[in-house]
C-alpha cells in the first residue's frame, strides 16, 4: 500500500508539469488555432529565469581580510555578495536562498514579453496556414531558442537549489498511519504540486469569472460572431498567448530545483505534453489538465521495478501506448469537442 501511495505522489508530481505545459498549449490552440511546438522552449526559458536570477543575486565583490591567511600565507580574499552588503548578511543570505520563489516575479514580465514578441513577430503570419507549416516553423523556433540558451549557459545542467526550509523530505508514513520512513517524499515536490494546482485554478477562475475570460471563451467557441459584436478578439487572443507563455515559464521556474535546467529540457517535456494535449482533447482545457495528471500517474506506476520486470521498457512507452488506444477509440480525445481531430 505504501508503494502505491508513493507512486501516486510521484505521478502527481510529473502530472503537474505535464498539466501546466499542456494547459498553455491548449490555451494557444483553443484561441489562435496554432499548434505551438515552441511551447516547450518557453518552459525551458522559465527554468533559466530561475538560474539567471540566482546568478544575479550571487554577484559578489572581493575584499581582503588581513586577519585571515590563505594556504600560501597571503591575506585571504573574501567574496561578499552585493545583496548581503546592501541588506545585511542575514537578509541578503535569505534573499539568495529564496532565489527560485523570487524568480516567479522576475519571470512573469519576461515570459509575457517573449510571448507577445513570438505571437506578433512570427506566429501571427501562420494563422491561416496548415498545421504542418505551424509545427515546422514553431519547431524551428524552439531549436533556435534552445541553441541560444546553450550558447549563453553551456551544455551542462545547472543545479539550482530550493530554499533551505524546503530541503529534505516529509514523512507521509506517520501521517497516514504507516511505519515511520515508509513513505518519504521531498518537500519541494509537494510545493510544486501545490503551486501547479494554484496556477491551474487561477487560470480556470480567470476564464470563468472575469469579463475578459468570458469573452475569450466565447471567442474560442465562435470567433466570428464575437468579432461581429465589435470586440477586438484578436487583441485578447494575443494577451492570452502572453498568459500561456507565462504559465509555461512559471512551470519551468518552479521545476528548476527538481530537474537541473539544461538547454534540451524543453524538448524533453514538449513531446510528452503534446501527447497529453491530444489525449485530453485539442482545445479542451479541462481535458489537458485531466490527461496530464492521468498520464503522469500511469507513467509513475509503469516505472515500478515490479512492472518493468513483467514488461521491460513499459515505462518508456506507456504514455504513447495509452494515447494510441484512446485515439483509436475516441479520436477527439477524452474531453475534446466534436469534430476536432476527427477528420
Amino acid at each position: 500500500m505504501d508503494a502505491i501511495i508513493l507512486q501516486i505522489l510521484n505521478g502527481l508530481d510529473k502530472g503537474s508539469a505535464y498539466a501546466l505545459i499542456a494547459l498553455g498549449l491548449t490555451l494557444i490552440f483553443g484561441t489562435l488555432g496554432v499548434v505551438n511546438f515552441a511551447h516547450g522552449a518557453l518552459f525551458m526559458i522559465g527554468a533559466f529565469c530561475a538560474v539567471t536570477l540566482s546568478k544575479i543575486l550571487n554577484l559578489s565583490f572581493e575584499t581582503v581580510d588581513e586577519t585571515k591567511l590563505d594556504f600560501l600565507g597571503n591575506p585571504a580574499k573574501i567574496k561578499t555578495p552585493y545583496v548581503e552588503s546592501w541588506f545585511g548578511p542575514e537578509v541578503g543570505a535569505t534573499i539568495i536562498d529564496w532565489a527560485v520563489p523570487l524568480a516567479i516575479l522576475f519571470s512573469i514580465p519576461i515570459m509575457i514579453a517573449i510571448g507577445f514578441i513570438m505571437e506578433r513577430g512570427l506566429i501571427k503570419h501562420f494563422y491561416k496556414r496548415p498545421h504542418a507549416d505551424q509545427i515546422l516553423v514553431t519547431f524551428g523556433l524552439a531549436i533556435v531558442l534552445q541553441e541560444i540558451i546553450k550558447y549563453f549557459y553551456g551544455a551542462n545542467p545547472i543545479p539550482t537549489g530550493a530554499p533551505e526550509v524546503f530541503k529534505g523530505s516529509y514523512d507521509f508514513g506517520v501521517l497516514l498511519g504507516f511505519d515511520p520512513n515508509a513513505i518519504i517524499y521531498p518537500y519541494w515536490r509537494l510545493v510544486y504540486f501545490g503551486f501547479s494546482a494554484l496556477i491551474i485554478g487561477g487560470v480556470f477562475a480567470f476564464l470563468q469569472f472575469t469579463t475578459f475570460g468570458m469573452v475569450v471563451r466565447a471567442g474560442m467557441a465562435d470567433r466570428e460572431t464575437v468579432g461581429l459584436l465589435g470586440i477586438n478578439i484578436d487583441k485578447r487572443f494575443t494577451i492570452m498567448f502572453g498568459i500561456a507563455a507565462a504559465v509555461a515559464g512559471l512551470a519551468g521556474v518552479m521545476y528548476a530545483p527538481i530537474n537541473s535546467p539544461n538547454y534540451h529540457m524543453g524538448m524533453d517535456f514538449l513531446v510528452l505534453s503534446f501527447v497529453v494535449v491530444v489525449v485530453g482533447g485539442m482545445g479542451s482545457l479541462p481535458g489537458a489538465v485531466l490527461a496530464g495528471f492521468l498520464l503522469g500517474i500511469l507513467e509513475s506506476f509503469a516505472s515500478m521495478n515490479e512492472v518493468k520486470s513483467l514488461i521491460p521498457g513499459i515505462d518508456q512507452i506507456i504514455i504513447y501506448l495509452v494515447a494510441i488506444i484512446i485515439l483509436l477509440t475516441r479520436p477527439r480525445g477524452l474531453m475534446g469537442r466534436k469534430g476536432v481531430m476527427e477528420d
